[in-house]
């Protein structure tokens, strides 16, 4: 079972909606209704706040850390239509090194892609539409958009692991070259889409339409690589549904496998995979985190639950 292990204090004047580990679990950095961003150091059961990052107009609905080949920044979404990349100087300061403003609405997610698959950052809003983020070196950025992704708002975005389900990772291998320009995305529309990059085209194409959701997608979540040959996206919904998608051929995308994982009473608002991708966190708006594991006969068990107004 897990447990807590400790309780930052994160010193937000209003809401806490996202908080994100760096990839060393060195570094924490959460975001809230009151415009801010905030950078703790983490050690153990100890916590130093080292940076406000102030620079929003409105609230803050996400962050997400760059990978370190590429930088120590990381990145945030806002109401105030704007995503913003905040990087930390050789002398320890942060500061805005970039703004990306071309929504019309709110920025509700964002996510970078796997450093495999190079220095992208998708970006989903209320307008309907995504932007994805190229990085060409020197803090400078381009973009593509998608138009018109979900007709009434994107509410998830979440990348496919650089190498496809099945590939082997051995350099020496002809298999290893082969990159998955991939993510999927939720919406309004109570749909789940699969998005793949066409270098033919220079352009996103829709690949899949994931139907099943009853009503708002609030989050999707592609699992990493396993190294099985089957690719697994979780997706959860305002019904409090989390359904379970498989493929088996990307290149064919047969996505045909839906499972129902849980049905929850409440609305469910996050899904987070393990870094193996055999384990599920689920949160809730029941104010609870659980996590769930499949058995070796195909059902999901849940391992592990803590409810959050209960903590010490």
């Amino acid at each position: 079972m897990a447990t807590v292990v400790g309780k930052v204090e994160t010193q937000h004047e209003n809401m806490i909606h996202d908080a994100q580990m760096d990839i060393y679990g060195h570094r924490l950095a959460t975001c809230s209704s009151d415009r801010s961003v905030r950078i703790f150091e983490v050690d153990k059961n100890q916590h130093r706040l080292i940076a406000t990052l102030i620079g929003h107009d409105g609230p803050v609905w996400q962050i997400s850390w760059m990978h370190p080949m590429y930088g120590n920044a990381l990145a945030s979404c806002s109401y105030d239509k704007k995503v913003i990349l905040w990087k930390e100087s050789d002398r320890g300061q942060w500061a805005k090194f970039y703004t990306h403003e071309v929504h019309a609405s709110s920025v509700n997610s964002i996510q970078w892609a796997p450093p495999d698959t190079g220095l992208y950052l998708a970006c989903g809003s209320s307008d309907g539409t995504i932007s994805i983020l190229q990085g060409s070196g020197d803090d400078k950025f381009s973009f593509l958009m998608i138009q018109n992704a979900h007709t009434t708002g994107v509410n998830a975005v979440s990348w496919a692991p650089s190498h496809p389900s099945g590939t082997t990772l051995d350099p020496s291998t002809k298999d290893y070259d082969v990159i998955s320009k991939r993510f999927a995305s939720g919406g309004g529309d109570n749909l789940v889409k699969v998005w793949k990059f066409s270098d033919e085209k220079n352009a996103w194409e829709m690949e899949a339409e994931l139907k099943g959701h009853n009503n708002w997608v609030r989050d999707v979540a592609w699992a990493p690589d396993t190294g099985f040959t089957t690719s697994t996206i979780a997706s959860c919904c305002q019904d409090g549904k989390v359904f379970i998608w498989q493929c088996k051929d990307l290149d064919k995308a047969n996505w045909d496998i839906k499972r129902t994982m849980h049905t929850f009473d409440d609305v469910v608002w996050h899904l987070s995979w393990s870094v193996m991708g055999d384990i599920l966190a689920v949160s809730g708006g029941d104010n609870k985190i659980t996590l769930w594991k499949e058995s070796h006969k195909g059902a999901w068990i849940c391992i592990s639950k803590q409810d959050t107004n209960k903590t010490n």
